[in-house]
Parts: C-alpha cells; sequence; structure tokens
C-alpha cells in the first residue's frame, strides 16, 4: 500500500498523460491564435465578397508559420506532467520554420487566390460547365499537397523545391494519409459552410494534430530514406 510502481515517475500515468495532452493543446491552440492575430483582425472586417479574395489571401499569410509552428510543438511535446514546455516549442518551430514555410504557403495561397476568382467569376466567363469541377479538383489537390508540404517543412530542412516534390510524391506514396488529410479538409470546409470562416481556428490544434497523425507514415519514410540526423 502506498507504494509507488517501479520505474513510473511522476507525471509518467495515464491520467497524467491525458493532462499533459489537454495542457499542450490548449497552449498551442492560444498561441496560435495569437500568431494569428493580424489576419483574423483582417478578416472579421471584411466582406464576404469576391473582390476581397486576394485581400482575404493576405490575411491568411500569417497562418502558415502558426500551423507550422503548432505541428513543430504538437511533434516535440512532452509524454507526461514534468516535462511539458509547449510555449517554448511552439516558439522555437515559429523561429525556425516561418521563413521556409512561408515560400510554400505564399505561393499556394496565390494560387488559391487565382482559383477562387475565376470561380467566382465563372458564369461571366462563358467556358464550359466541367471546367469549375476542374477548377475544384484543382483546388482539392493543391490543399492535399500543401498539408504535406506544411509538415515536411516543419519538421525537416528542405530547399522549397524538394518540399513541393517531396509533398507531391507522397500524395501517391501515402494514399491513407491523403485521404485523412482530405477528410480533415471537409470537415474545415463543413465548419466554413455552417458558421464562419473562423471556425476552423477554433479547434486548430485539433486539425493540426489530425494532421500530424495521418502523416506519420510519411514522416517516417521521410526521415528513413531522405534525412539523417533530423
Amino acid at each position: 500500500m502506498g507504494e509507488v510502481t517501479a520505474g513510473r515517475r511522476f507525471g509518467e500515468g495515464p491520467l497524467s498523460r491525458a493532462a499533459a495532452l489537454i495542457y499542450t493543446m490548449l497552449v498551442v491552440e492560444l498561441l496560435l491564435l495569437a500568431a494569428t492575430a493580424p489576419g483574423l483582425a483582417g478578416l472579421v472586417l471584411l466582406d464576404r465578397d469576391a473582390s476581397n479574395l486576394p485581400l482575404y489571401a493576405l490575411c491568411a499569410l500569417p497562418a502558415g508559420p502558426a500551423l507550422s509552428a503548432a505541428l513543430y510543438a504538437l511533434r516535440h511535446r512532452g509524454a507526461g506532467l514534468a516535462d511539458l514546455s509547449p510555449a517554448a516549442a511552439f516558439l522555437r518551430g515559429y523561429r525556425a520554420n516561418a521563413a521556409d514555410v512561408l515560400k510554400v504557403w505564399a505561393p499556394w495561397l496565390a494560387g488559391m487566390t487565382v482559383v477562387g476568382v475565376n470561380l467566382a467569376h465563372f458564369a461571366a466567363a462563358g467556358v464550359p460547365g466541367w471546367w469549375a469541377a476542374l477548377l475544384v479538383a484543382v483546388a482539392v489537390a493543391a490543399a492535399l499537397w500543401a498539408a504535406n508540404a506544411l509538415v515536411i517543412a516543419s519538421l525537416f530542412r528542405f530547399r522549397a523545391v524538394d518540399v513541393a516534390r517531396l509533398a507531391s510524391y507522397f500524395l501517391a506514396r501515402c494514399p491513407g494519409a491523403t485521404l485523412g488529410n482530405a477528410c480533415l479538409l471537409v470537415v474545415a470546409g463543413g465548419l466554413t459552410l455552417l458558421a464562419t470562416e473562423l471556425a476552423p481556428l477554433a479547434l486548430a490544434s485539433a486539425f493540426a494534430a489530425g494532421l500530424l497523425r495521418n502523416s506519420r507514415p510519411m514522416i517516417a519514410e521521410i526521415r528513413e530514406r531522405f534525412v539523417s540526423g533530423q
């Protein structure tokens, strides 16, 4: 009675691990919201009009480094209460990855803006109906590519062109991860349509955790085949 289980330190039990996960998710969520605050303010002020799509993209620019920092913090989180430092990990990931992530995030936002403008003015363009379906398919594929690129740029050190190539390669290489990320995309899109553009951000840390979980096969293969010591 009263003896501590052999080999188990304070903070390593299942309840402690659950509490550590919840605490980490909350801290990461708050830091992510703080890092995207300038863009969020712009989104609140903008009207829902197609002419504002470039401004929407500009407001979404801070979200890339913030999501990257969240992925980094969740990937490097402590398992127990005794070794928690999610805020330090978030800030470390933000400083280390912001520049590299923007090299893939900004072009993706620009491409999505072009697709969005074309879809918004589709009726005026006078093109066949199948063209709209093609644009939607391109947008979905680009979003899935961006999810892979975000994970790769957050956890590894590659040139932007290599991040782009690996992100494309693993869309087909890891179909389970791609399908899982597609489900996350559907949930985020549904929340946006049913509520507001800001609704997915309320669960941003959960989405980041889901993306990280889906990407485990990709992360493992990159670590095994393409890097050493990262």
